[in-house]
């Protein structure tokens, strides 16, 4: 059974260096082109679900963190999602989930392997205006409808 996961790495008091920490640009770095999608054995065309999976796979801030010897592995994982979606299986989600939380595909994954997004200033900028929006101001004291 797994232990519990990592704290926050802005709340810890202990500064043990991680073997797997990085900071993933969240946009900064130069569009890449995906690799190509190989040939299906079968010949049969990819589901647009698993183009649109590598597509995100290959845009996203995670990519900075993939080598070259991965590029097998993302294969068999697009492969798989492929399945999935011309035939879903639960056995076949399992495989998905699995390889998903290897590459640092999900929000766990990434905190596991200690991976954190930065944020430009634009977008910490959009969280403070919602955050401002949500502050409710309320011009009497409520308590004063008992006074009377």
């Amino acid at each position: 059974m797994p232990g519990p996961l990592p704290k926050d790495p802005a709340i810890r008091q202990r500064r043990n260096k991680s073997a797997s920490k990085a900071l993933l640009p969240a946009e900064s770095l130069p569009r890449i082109r995906a690799p190509q999608l190989p040939k299906r054995e079968d010949g049969k065309p990819w589901h647009p679900m698993a183009r649109a999976f590598w597509k995100d796979v290959w845009s996203s801030p995670m990519r900075s963190e993939y080598l070259r010897a991965d590029e097998p592995a993302l294969f068999r994982l697009v492969y798989l999602v492929d399945m999935f979606w011309k035939t879903p299986d639960l056995d076949i989600a399992k495989e998905i989930r699995a390889l998903e939380r290897e590459f640092g595909l999900t929000p766990l994954s990434r905190r596991r392997l200690e991976w954190t997004v930065t944020q430009t200033e634009e977008a910490k900028d959009q969280r403070e205006q919602k955050r401002v929006k949500r502050i409710v101001i309320i011009d009497s004291d409520p308590r004063d409808v008992l006074d009377k």
